[in-house]
C-alpha cells in the first residue's frame, strides 16, 4: 500500500452517509473514504451478519466493537474482539469471510 500525497485530512466518520450491503444473512453499513486506490472503511455489521461472499483483497482490520468470527476458506476460524486487528494480503490462500452474532464495528484499510 502506497499512500498517495495529500494534505492533512480530519475524517468525521458520523459526517459519512453509510451504505447498505447485505449479507447473506443481516448487513453491513460501511462509512467509506477513498483516497486514490486506498479504501478506508467503518462498517458496522448487524447482530447475525454472515458475508455473501469469500474476499480475497488484503485488509488491515482493527476490532472497534463487538465480535467477529474471521473464517478462511480452509476452515481456519479466528474470533477477535474489541481491541484485536487482522491483517491479510491481497489473493494468495487466505480468501476469508466474517460473521458475528452480536454485531461489531470495525476500522479496515484496503
Amino acid at each position: 500500500m502506497k499512500i498517495p500525497t495529500l494534505p492533512f485530512t480530519v475524517t468525521d466518520w458520523a459526517a459519512i452517509a453509510p451504505t447498505r450491503h447485505p449479507g447473506e444473512q443481516g448487513f453491513a453499513l460501511w462509512r467509506t473514504l477513498e483516497i486514490g486506490d486506498i479504501r478506508v472503511r467503518m462498517v458496522e455489521y448487524s447482530p447475525g451478519y454472515l458475508a455473501d461472499h469469500w474476499c480475497d483483497r488484503g485488509h488491515i482490520l482493527f476490532v472497534v466493537e463487538g465480535e467477529l468470527v474471521s473464517e478462511l476458506r480452509d476452515g481456519r476460524r479466528s474470533v477477535l474482539t474489541a481491541g484485536m486487528s487482522y491483517q491479510v494480503s491481497d489473493h494468495g490462500d487466505a480468501a476469508h469471510r466474517s460473521s458475528t452474532e452480536t454485531g461489531a464495528r470495525l476500522f479496515i484499510v484496503d
